[in-house]
């Protein structure tokens, strides 16, 4: 497999642009959208430091699936004058990188507005977007993938990432965890509280499991007070420390009720398991963590519990 290029020295007029108040604004007008894969429509901002796609967890852009090398390609944004230039490299991927249908080699290539960027079976188009564009471009994909009540994706997006990483880590024998977390007594909540209340710890629920989770992992509602999350490259030791910050963050953070200065106290349970070689697709893993759930409750709530 090819090595990567450096950056050619003519090209290096600024690879790791300025920081702070000094960043040119045309640094943040770049950004891929996903036109085939899932979700579709999805906006992916480029950093000033360039975006890694790959099935590595650790990449900036990660594509989890076989036909993707671990660090497939590279783009980086090139300041020359007033303008800025992105380029795309190949890192010697098994089955390369195509731009608008051509394979390219290991060489660093300049991209142009409206070019299509294709990894495995995903096709990205590379545009440079005003404000307004990229507010209704968030817009749409959160319509069709995000639960608009806490923040998370919605049930589809999320067993959708289970499936794909289910299948990967089982081809390459990779570590997968998964945690299943529910709202202990959230009936009880909504009755004596009102539905608003209900709603307030539903929010501030979906405010924790983003705030802990990796840019790699996948969190998403998949019922009325039931919550997925999926973890690539994660041991169940891992994923139990993982669980565990989230409960004692319910449990140590009351939430207030809105319109008021009232907190009603909730709490947390959860169930883990990781990926067995018994387990013959994502639904066999998942029986097994609402297993490790129902364990969680049934020995008194606000824990956490491995199959």
């Amino acid at each position: 497999m090819p090595n990567a290029q450096p950056i050619p020295e003519d090209l290096q007029t600024l690879v790791s642009p300025p920081t702070g108040s000094h960043v040119p604004a045309v640094f943040h007008d770049w950004a891929l959208i996903r036109y085939v894969g899932q979700p579709i429509g999805e906006l992916v901002p480029i950093p000033l430091d360039g975006l890694i796609i790959g099935r590595s967890a650790d990449c900036g852009l990660s594509l989890p699936e076989a036909e993707v090398s671990r660090n497939h390609s590279r783009i980086s944004l090139v300041l020359k004058g007033e303008a800025v230039i992105v380029h795309l490299q190949d890192l010697g991927s098994t089955n390369g990188t195509f731009v608008n249908g051509r394979r390219l080699d290991g060489a660093i290539h300049p991209l142009m507005d409206g070019d299509v960027v294709r990894v495995g079976a995903h096709a990205f188009k590379l545009k440079k977007l005003d404000e307004m564009e990229r507010v209704y471009h968030q817009a749409v994909l959160a319509q069709t993938t995000v639960d608009p009540l806490t923040g998370v994706s919605n049930r589809a997006t999320v067993l959708h990432h289970l499936e794909k990483h289910f299948e990967l880590a089982r081809r390459h024998r990779r570590p997968l965890s998964v945690i299943l977390a529910d709202l202990d007594n959230f009936k009880r909540i909504n009755d004596h509280y009102g539905h608003p209340a209900g709603d307030a710890v539903l929010q501030a629920f979906g405010i924790q499991l983003l705030g802990r989770l990796r840019g790699s992992d996948h969190v998403g509602r998949i019922g009325g007070e039931e919550f997925l999350v999926v973890l690539p490259e994660t041991q169940a030791r891992e994923a139990i420390s993982v669980a565990d910050d989230l409960r004692l963050a319910m449990e140590e953070d009351p939430v207030t009720l809105p319109g008021s200065t009232n907190v009603v106290q909730a709490t947390c349970s959860l169930g883990v398991a990781e990926l067995r070689e018994s387990d013959s697709d994502a639904g066999s893993l998942l029986a097994r963590v609402d297993v490790a759930l129902y364990r969680a409750k049934a020995a008194g709530r606000n824990r956490v519990e491995r199959d």
